[in-house]
């Protein structure tokens, strides 16, 4: 048997991608066609794509051409797949000649014309208006968002609005965008709004750029109550329009590898998880706003690993809060599982090491400082010469894969996301109410 291999995206699966998998199925008996996977796209830049893996797998099954589907997730895979299943032939478009030369060691490498006039980037742009988006904010953090929105094809940023005038009009003017008189006016002018400020006011602002029929990517944490996150996804799902939470850690490569290796069991079964996140800012005046204090600013980040890799069904939580002049600078807290354990330390004008420590029954996950920006995490056994070390390249500041997610959900018609579920989004938020209640221990 004559065995073929391909690879591919397959976004938006058109009959330039078929007539190739024609070809190339007719170069032997069997074809194995590599799809992909979301990761292993993010994490060499191809942000534009529209699809998941696990849309872009089924539309290539339904074809029935190929004879087996595996999934791409890492560097230098073609060789360990080519060896695995012992292909003769390797095939590609003819736009990546002498790419992949290096592969005539282990088999045979053939380049196949591509079809005319057709391409998954034309399709995209046929398939999707511009979305135009305002941003509420003018400090470093939009000025970021802005940068990094723009490599992220079919959205762009058309103004912004600001309470603090003047920021705006610097912001405005630096940025060759639009400036607003109003909040009102900028919802009335754009499809979306990315909205920071602090938690306290996220809800009054989410639900107004609703009711005006934007879509909202707001920054984390999203609310202070399970019945404030409850009321507005309701009014989102209501008028069709995405409600997303930027918590760019989930997007990182890294982060979500991490995630699938955990769920793969080779830690065994996870025991505890211990977080640990702190900033000293530049700028004293967040000491003025006690909703700038600990959880109120670090709330899901800090919490995120051990509901994504623990559950939303712990049994008891106990919160340790040290804050001063009405300013809490340290939160600590454990949740208790049927079987496991969960640790957070949250610190806001207080400095720890911000690391992530992933404990299992066959070994442990290392994640260094700032682990919330990983793009390198460890797999440690008992013989530390047995170390497994994972290098996940990100670009930019991280936000451009959020913001990605976001143009993609609504592009979809995607109202909810598998990575990050609504009942994890209100667990989280339940467990930053019973800190605004003050259902702690001070010390």
């Amino acid at each position: 048997m004559k065995k073929v291999i391909t690879y591919g995206t397959y976004d938006l699966l058109h009959y330039g991608h078929i007539a190739l998998l024609k070809r190339a199925k007719a170069l032997g008996d069997y074809l194995i066609v590599g799809v992909t996977s979301d990761q292993f796209d993010r994490g060499r830049g191809k942000l534009n794509v529209q699809q998941s893996v696990a849309e872009r797998i089924a539309a290539v099954q339904a074809l029935g051409i190929a004879d087996k589907i595996i999934v791409e997730e890492y560097e230098g895979q073609k060789i360990d797949d080519i060896q695995k299943y012992d292909v003769d032939v390797f095939t590609v478009g003819s736009d990546w000649v002498g790419k992949f030369d290096y592969l005539r060691e282990y088999c045979e490498v053939t380049y196949l014309s591509r079809t005319e006039g057709i391409s998954s980037t034309q399709l995209r742009t046929e398939k999707n208006d511009e979305i135009s988006l305002g941003i509420y904010g003018a400090t470093e953090r939009t000025v970021r968002f802005l940068k990094e929105s723009r490599f992220v094809s079919g959205l762009f940023v058309k103004g912004a609005y600001s309470p603090n005038t003047r920021a705006a009009e610097i912001f405005c003017e630096q940025s060759d965008i639009e400036k607003y008189a109003s909040y009102e006016a900028m919802l009335a002018d754009t499809d979306a709004v990315y909205i920071f400020d602090t938690i306290d006011r996220h809800f009054d602002l989410v639900m107004q750029a609703l009711e005006a029929g934007c879509h909202v990517i707001c920054e984390t944490p999203l609310f202070l109550s399970e019945e404030q996150t409850e009321a507005a996804y309701a009014l989102a799902d209501s008028k069709g329009l995405v409600l997303f939470e930027a918590v760019k850690t989930l997007w990182y490569p890294a982060f979500q590898h991490l995630l699938l290796l955990i769920n793969s069991g080779v830690a065994g079964t996870v025991k505890s998880v211990d977080v640990a996140c702190s900033q000293i800012p530049d700028d004293p005046d967040f000491l003025s706003n006690p909703y700038e204090g600990s959880l109120y600013d670090w709330g899901t980040i800090a919490l995120l690993p051990i509901i994504k890799i623990l559950g939303t069904k712990y049994q008891d939580v106990q919160m340790y809060d040290y804050s001063r002049d009405n300013f809490s600078y340290l939160s600590q807290g454990m949740l208790r599982y049927d079987s496991a354990i969960g640790t957070w330390k949250a610190g806001r004008g207080i400095k720890s090491e911000g690391e992530l420590i992933v404990t299992g029954t066959k070994g442990y996950i290392y994640v260094p400082a700032p682990w919330w920006k990983t793009e390198y995490f460890e797999l440690r056994h008992e013989d530390l010469r047995a170390t497994e070390k994972y290098f996940f390249k990100s670009e930019g500041a991280g936000m451009r894969y959020e913001i990605l997610e976001f143009v993609r959900m609504i592009n979809n018609g995607n109202l909810t996301h598998y990575h990050y579920t609504r009942e994890e989004m209100r667990t989280i938020a339940g467990l930053i109410e019973k800190f605004d209640k003050r259902e702690v221990i001070s010390f």
